[in-house]
């Protein structure tokens, strides 16, 4: 699976945790392994800018999601499927960290968080209804705790192959 990511906020992020948790996520619930995925961290001003254009609220929010449609590029009668571009997820550190410090963890376990959350809604999840959000929640947790749980190659952050 194809996870990109991109720091373009002013605060250092751990790009390679971010990368495995949304590899993690999208192997765990069976999506293609040519999906393609990209985060995108961004400064109050950008987010802002984003939040208000694309949900008609102000001011900055921790993640929106935007999914795209799929993108196949093969012709229909070729037997190898092309890639899936699932869409983006933008994570907005700044915004992480004054949640991070509200909830009592660290900014990298809160973008961890977001990044999972923000693939869910890539993936269809919604939280708008009582029973949606306990089953996005309720996923989300199962995940987080799955990927912290894997033990884990120190340089690329991937998971170790069971034994």
């Amino acid at each position: 699976m194809a996870v990109e990511v991109a720091n373009e906020s002013e605060i250092a992020v751990d790009e390679t945790s971010l990368t495995g948790v949304c590899r993690y996520v999208l192997g765990e619930l069976d999506v293609s392994p040519l999906a393609e995925l990209s985060v995108l961290c961004v400064d109050v001003d950008h987010m802002a800018s984003l939040h208000e254009r694309w949900m008609g609220e102000k001011g900055p929010t921790d993640v929106l999601a935007f999914p795209m449609d799929e993108l196949d590029t093969a012709r229909p009668d070729d037997p190898e499927a092309g890639p899936e571009l699932l869409g983006d997820v933008v994570l907005c550190p700044a915004v992480a960290i004054r949640q991070a410090r509200a909830a009592g963890h660290t900014m990298d376990d809160e973008l961890l968080l977001l990044a999972t959350h923000g693939v869910l809604h890539l993936l269809g999840y919604d939280h708008m209804e009582p029973d949606e959000e306990k089953e996005m929640f309720g996923l989300q947790s199962s995940l987080l705790e799955g990927f912290r749980s894997a033990p884990r190659h120190q340089v690329t952050g991937e998971a170790l192959p069971e034994r």
